[in-house]
């Protein structure tokens, strides 16, 4: 399995962070090690000073594509949810400062979240009219919509075909909207998709 994530894909993301807005899609890969085991906490990592939350709609890929072309994108998957991207913003900087690779910055354990996987089909079958909303302590982090997307779901299926084959399970982190921040020893982190709760995460 792999996990293929989409950055600066919301332009008010791009604007917070002083970043241009792509003209094609940022991306960058974790390993499935990254991937943070539910029921388990997130524990900050020694080596940053400064993990931020990034909330992002999820794609669970359905079967094998390759040279998918957008019209046919929707055929290779059916399950959808939120999760965190977890970024060591402090590790991230200094890495790009350097114009080095940063996937240190982004793939360390635990760094990827994954909440409940939900049927689109459930959460009324359109894949570009989604709500997300991250909840840190009971008050509203971030929030958006897939709408708000740069480049739509079925576009990142197809451009990210023509250079990895899709297999059944492979992951898909869409990009994050505004509002990312710093996370904090006892926080609790809770994420929706459709007002649906996806998951619950403490910080430790």
């Amino acid at each position: 399995m792999k996990i293929l994530c989409i950055g600066r894909n919301y332009a008010d993301h791009a604007a917070e962070l002083k970043n241009e807005v792509p003209k094609e899609p940022v991306v960058f890969g974790k390993p499935d090690s990254a991937i943070l085991q539910k029921g388990r906490d997130f524990y900050l990592p020694d080596f940053s000073q400064d993990v931020h939350h990034e909330l992002e709609v999820v794609i669970k890929m359905s079967k094998m594509g390759k040279h998918v072309a957008p019209k046919f994108a929707h055929k290779y998957f059916t399950q959808v949810t939120v999760g965190i991207d977890f970024t060591a913003r402090d590790l991230q900087s200094e890495l790009k400062s350097k114009g080095l690779p940063w996937e240190k910055a982004k793939g360390f354990d635990g760094s990827a979240v994954i909440g409940e996987f939900f049927e689109l089909e459930e959460l009324g079958g359109d894949i570009q009219n989604l709500n997300i909303r991250l909840e840190v302590n009971g008050v509203t982090r971030q929030e958006g919509n897939t709408s708000q997307m740069i480049f739509p779901v079925d576009v990142l299926i197809s451009h990210l075909s023509t250079y990895y084959t899709w297999r059944h399970g492979d992951l898909l982190f869409t990009g994050t909207p505004a509002g990312v921040g710093k996370v904090e020893t006892g926080d609790i982190l809770s994420g929706y998709i459709n007002d649906k709760k996806a998951f619950e995460v403490a910080v430790k």
